[in-house]
């Protein structure tokens, strides 16, 4: 498994990262530890996971339950040192987590000590802000996406305020590194400025959405990750299943898949994107390879990519994910997709 730097920390990580969301809702405690001990023998080292999973759906009953999961396999397995560990802090809007209060260095005090008992660990390899307080384009937001109303120096104050209490739990050593999702290009460059001003921890990465089907991340965010190092950790590369092949436009989803527990897929399902997963599909089978896997194994070959998240809820589909690993895709494949990128550029 190739391993790649976290940033311009000391922390390295797999090309792969298991991602967690699922577990607590579509995936009991053990089928969670059977994953990732599965992860694990492929030479996986990084799991990611949030204090708000699992989602599908996203409760105040089961808030957290993702997070216990893996404290329970750390407990039960002995093996925390084998795991690089990222989990992150939720930001303003949900009633039952702080009384929906956005991100502050008082919040990410109170938020770790949570994460970190339910984790049954002393201390968490990346910690990341879930989302801007300031707001964010991910999640099709982009769209309609307007900062005007956005307040330079307010976001500054926040800032320093975040750096500053994470400074705090880094020399405390409760955690070793912190990272940012669905963050803008402006926003990362600001964290990073903000930092080398008044001599606070860096920023080692950014989790944002980035796929076949989703690639806002080539342009302005990859220039930034060559120069500044900070990379890219993405998610739903596989866009939530879209890209396994499993879903049709004319057919039902499958049972207990996503798509029957969040109909539309977030808005990913368009009438645009059929003529996409066509297009990928037909270079895959082209080139004799499985869609999955070239999916994931183009993502993990992208220059500004430090890891691909992904996940499952069988070991079946894992099996299938893991096909990708050494995988090295040939310029003839590369040439296609970027065709098929420039005939359906942004599908949703």
């Amino acid at each position: 498994m190739q391993m790649n730097p976290l940033g311009r920390s000391d922390v390295m990580v797999s090309a792969l990262c298991l991602g967690s969301m699922t577990w607590g809702s579509q995936n009991s405690e053990a089928e969670a530890h059977a994953q990732i001990d599965m992860a694990l023998a492929h030479g996986i080292n990084f799991i990611d996971t949030a204090e708000i999973y699992p989602v599908n759906p996203m409760t105040p009953e089961t808030q957290g339950d993702s997070e216990r999961i893996i404290g329970s396999w750390f407990k039960s397995s002995g093996r925390r040192g084998d795991v690089v560990l990222a989990t992150k802090v939720a930001g303003a809007g949900f009633p039952h987590l702080r009384d929906g209060a956005p991100i502050t260095s008082a919040t990410i005090a109170g938020a770790v000590e949570t994460s970190l008992a339910s984790l049954q660990t002393d201390y968490i390899d990346l910690y990341q802000l879930h989302w801007p307080n300031r707001g964010s384009y991910m999640f099709r937001q982009n769209w309609q996406f307007d900062p005007s109303a956005q307040n330079t120096a307010e976001t500054a104050d926040h800032m320093l305020d975040v750096l500053e209490g994470c400074d705090a739990l880094i020399k405390a050593g409760k955690i070793r590194a912190i990272g940012l999702s669905n963050e803008s290009c402006w926003g990362i460059t600001r964290w990073l400025a903000v930092a080398e001003k008044h001599g606070l921890p860096r920023m080692v990465s950014v989790q944002n959405e980035y796929s076949l089907l989703c690639r806002l991340y080539d342009l302005d965010l990859a220039e930034m990750t060559h120069h500044e190092q900070v990379g890219l950790l993405s998610y739903s590369p596989l866009a939530t299943g879209l890209l396994t092949g499993k879903y049709a436009p004319d057919a039902p989803p499958p049972e207990k898949s996503r798509a029957t527990l969040n109909p539309g897929l977030g808005g990913r399902m368009t009438s645009r994107v059929w003529g996409a997963l066509d297009a990928y599909a037909d270079i895959a089978r082209e080139h004799n390879l499985d869609l999955t896997a070239m999916a994931l194994a183009w993502c993990v070959q992208r220059a500004f990519m430090t890891s691909t998240i992904f996940g499952a809820t069988t070991l079946e589909q894992m099996a299938q994910s893991l096909k990708c690993v050494d995988m090295q895709l040939a310029p003839e494949v590369l040439t296609a997709i970027d065709e098929a990128h420039r005939q359906h550029p942004m599908p949703y």
